[in-house]
């Protein structure tokens, strides 16, 4: 049978940031010169991203005038630089309750018992801790103390389909497997004030949240229908090993995202589709990570695609901004929802990381069967 996707929950942080705020914080800080002032309003107001979300209480309201903790803003509402130490500590002390939310949506979205789950695959590049998030779901959520566990660590924005790709072969090897996958990403800990153009950047997108999905082949086990996992596909472009760099410094993880990833993906993009796909028709629905609003630019114009086609891909950027390898199981769950996409259409998941690397899934959106009214009828005057 054919692993699929039952359910996806998703989660964020109760502090949301409105892109103008964190625009503005950035701008005011003491050591941005007039031209990374400059640089930030233009990158900030031309990310397509109205808001995002962090695990950085500080911000609740703005710059605190009298934070708890000076790890990450003092009382003047300066920026600070915390070493990696503080960064990761909020990190074990966040990232857990929200893996755990996420993964509670899921289960209940699905019809899943917890007891039902088989494994475990977590995914994360912004911390680090052991016994890591795999763990902590099974205390945390009542799982079976012999569920399967694994962790995919530091692959970066395009991990969630590699997780995928893992779950749908661990349902293939048991049919009773019911593989509980979870992404959880806390980028905001990592971000810094710079006058680095790609530091802006990175602080312009980057935000926090999780989302978890239940993959199974079982046809009898949780809500019918969902994302079936057809196939996946991994390439690597012929450059781009330095323009997309994720390694860990002493002041938190350190990004590297050159303006050359957005046009390397624009070159790349449709070679590497079109080998992946082959001789299978052209998908109808596409869910893009969008690494920012230039890269679903470039994807949109190297593929040719109509201009709605990504809508989904820039709906989630403009209302949660790039939460790494979390993002691409957002637009998933909001294709679930959506009444448009027909039961048996095609859809094409892509999603990009350090590499630079292309990891690709085909999908089939599966609707579950509606009875028709004269069964409807049938059943009713039986039971009367």
């Amino acid at each position: 049978m054919t692993a699929r996707i039952v359910s996806i929950g998703t989660a964020v942080p109760p502090t949301r940031i409105a892109q103008e705020v964190a625009r503005d914080i950035f701008a005011a800080q003491e050591g941005a010169d007039r031209l990374a002032r400059r640089q930030i309003h233009a990158v900030f107001d031309g990310s397509a991203i109205a808001q995002r979300h962090t695990v950085l209480t500080e911000f609740a309201a703005g710059p605190p005038s009298a934070p708890s903790t000076a790890a990450f803003v003092d009382a003047e509402g300066r920026l600070l630089s915390p070493t990696t130490g503080p960064r990761n500590e909020r990190y074990i002390a966040a990232a857990p309750e929200l893996t755990a939310a996420a993964a509670r949506a899921a289960l209940t979205d699905g019809g899943i018992d917890p007891s039902a789950v088989t494994h475990v695959v977590t995914v994360s590049c912004t911390g680090l801790f052991a016994p890591g998030p795999d763990y902590r779901l099974v205390r945390d959520l009542g799982l079976r103390p012999t569920v399967e566990r694994c962790h995919l660590g530091f692959i970066g924005c395009a991990a969630a389909l590699p997780a995928l790709r893992v779950a749908a072969a661990l349902a293939a090897s048991r049919p009773d497997a019911v593989v509980l996958v979870v992404c959880t990403e806390l980028c905001t800990l990592h971000l810094r004030s710079s006058n680095d153009p790609q530091q802006i950047v990175a602080a312009s997108v980057f935000a926090d949240g999780a989302a978890a999905a239940i993959v199974t082949a079982d046809p009898s086990a949780g809500r019918p229908g969902g994302l079936d996992l057809d196939r996946f596909g991994t390439a690597l472009t012929d450059e781009g090993e330095t323009d997309m760099v994720w390694t860990i410094g002493d002041n938190g993880f350190e990004m590297i995202l050159s303006a050359e990833v957005p046009r390397i993906i624009g070159r790349e993009i449709q070679g590497a589709v079109g080998r992946f796909l082959g001789d299978d028709a052209a998908p109808e629905v596409w869910a893009v990570h969008p690494g920012g609003r230039s890269v679903l630019d470039r994807v949109e114009a190297g593929l040719d695609l109509p201009p709605d086609a990504l809508a989904a891909s820039r709906a989630v950027l403009r209302d949660f901004g790039n939460m790494s390898s979390a993002t691409i199981l957002f637009i998933l769950a909001s294709l679930l929802r959506d009444d448009d996409v027909r039961d048996g259409a095609r859809v094409a998941g892509l999603a990009f990381g350090p590499g630079l690397t292309v990891e690709s899934a085909l999908m089939t959106r599966r609707r579950p069967a509606v009875a028709n009214a004269d069964d409807v009828d049938l059943a009713l005057a039986a039971s009367a």
